[in-house]
Formats: structure tokens, sequence, C-alpha cells
């Protein structure tokens, strides 16, 4: 890995004429420790095909190749696309596409695969929901995430937010470590987190559209009591959100952070038989 040193991505950066793009959130990791623990996190075995989304100078993608059967590295940076070709010309299990990762087709991939990227702050939740919500969702998931959007990703009542409800319906996430800015080049405001999701497939058959338009309408005004943000949100009498927050063994002057995700299925289940 020594190739990968801050000093030599500079130098081949420059012989590419790029540099770190700051909107696609390009932050080069240069810590070998930091970069065993994404693939120890990843659990990978030689009959794995793995999707990489943002593989930037391939470093983690390297790694990757030497352990599973296939990579597919799904770069939306041209000039990233051709640093790849250099830096991954050794291996013919790596296919490269040029490609927006929030724009991939709703039945890509079609092969049964896992997920490893390195996500800025504003694609985070997009991709893992759009990935949780495909036809063919990933077998698992490895991210190296924000440390707080990945604390909040994982969080448990009573600190649960719309991001935690939208992953943890579908899937189980867990932060498998922390990874120090330090560990990145250029270097990020904030430390990082390894987050992994798994038992992807949570829920399958539920009413997403009215399940997050009830969600939505329980957050919409996080410090207020359910019973005001649903009554007023979905349009509803009063007392009739009383009893039907009642049913559910709900307090109706509890806030939407202390619910948990079979709290928010109960109510789904309960409001679809009105």
């Amino acid at each position: 890995m020594d190739k990968f040193s801050k000093q030599e991505i500079k130098i081949l950066l420059q012989k590419h004429e790029t540099r770190p793009i700051k909107r696609y959130g390009q932050n080069f990791l240069i810590d070998r420790l930091a970069i065993k623990k994404i693939i120890d996190a990843a659990d990978l075995n030689s009959r794995d095909i793995v999707l990489e989304i943002g593989p930037g100078l391939g470093v983690l993608t390297i790694e990757l190749a030497k352990s599973v059967k296939q990579v597919i590295a799904l770069e939306k940076d041209y000039k990233m696309i051709e640093i790849l070709k250099e830096t991954l010309r050794d291996f013919d299990n790596v296919e490269i596409i040029q490609g927006d990762a929030l724009k991939t087709k709703k039945d890509f991939p079609s092969f049964p695969y896992k997920i490893l990227g390195n996500l800025p702050f504003y694609l985070t939740a997009p991709i893992i929901r759009q990935f949780l919500e495909k036809e063919n969702p990933p077998k698992e998931m490895t991210l190296i995430v924000q440390k707080e959007v990945g604390q909040r990703i994982c969080a448990e009542p009573p600190q649960m937010s719309i991001l935690a409800v939208s992953v943890q319906l579908y899937a189980e996430p867990k932060i498998i470590s922390y990874i120090s800015k330090k560990s990145f080049w250029p270097s990020p405001k904030v430390d990082s987190a390894i987050i992994k999701i798994s038992n992807i497939g949570l829920n399958k058959g539920t009413d997403r559209d009215l399940f997050f338009k009830i969600v939505k309408a329980g957050f919409s005004q996080p410090r207020k009591q359910l019973i005001n943000n649903l009554s007023k949100g979905l349009a509803m009498d009063r007392e009739k959100t009383e009893r039907w927050l009642l049913n559910n063994k709900i307090e109706p002057s509890q806030r939407a952070e202390t619910l948990k995700i079979e709290d928010w299925l109960n109510l789904l289940r309960d409001f679809s038989k009105k």
C-alpha cells in the first residue's frame, strides 16, 4: 500500500491533471490499519461479488480484488476512471464503470452482491435507502460514513430519527469501528465510522408510501408530542388519533424519537384497517 502514501497520491493526481473534488466528497484513505478494518468488517470470501461505490484511486479496490470473485467499481468522476485504469491494471477481476450510484437501473445488479463504499455526507442517506429498496438489494453493506451519521443510523429509542427508521425498517445497522479524520487525505473536518448493514430484506411487503407518510408526520416537529404531530400531519381528529395511539400501547404524550420500528409498523397496520 506504499504507493498510496500522501505524496504518491499527490503525484498520481498531478499526473492526471486533477485534484480532490470537494463536492464529490473525495477524501482518500491513506491509513493501512483503517483499510484493514474495513476489509475485515466486510467479511468477504472468494465467492463474493462486490459493488464498490466511489472507489476513487482504487485503494480499497485493490484489497477487495485480492479477496473476492469480482469487484464492480462504480465511479462518477471521469478523471478517477482514468486513474483506476492505471492503478487496477494488474487485476482482471475488476470491472470499472463510470456512473452515478443514484441513477443506476432499478434492477442493477441482477445477481447476489455486497456493497462497500466510502460515502460523502450528502449521499449517505439516499444511496443507502435506494439500494435497500431495490428489487434485488445487496446481501450486506459495509460503509464508511461520517461518525455522527453512522451514530444516527444505528440509534435506538429514545434517540431515533427518520434516518434511523428509514434504514432499520429494511435491515439491521451496526457500528463496527471508528476511523480518525487523519486517516484520509485531504483530511475531512470530522471522524468517520465503519457501519455494517445486514439482515437486509426485513418487513418485505410493507406499504412504504403510507409507512413513511405516518413516520414523517410523527417527526414533523420532533419536540412536540405524537398526538399533535400525527393529528395535524395526517389530518385526523385528535380523539381518533389518541385512540389509535393507545390501541397500539403508545402514550399520546410520547415523542417520535421514543418509538421502535415495531411501534411504527403497528401504527401502520392499524391505520390500514381504518
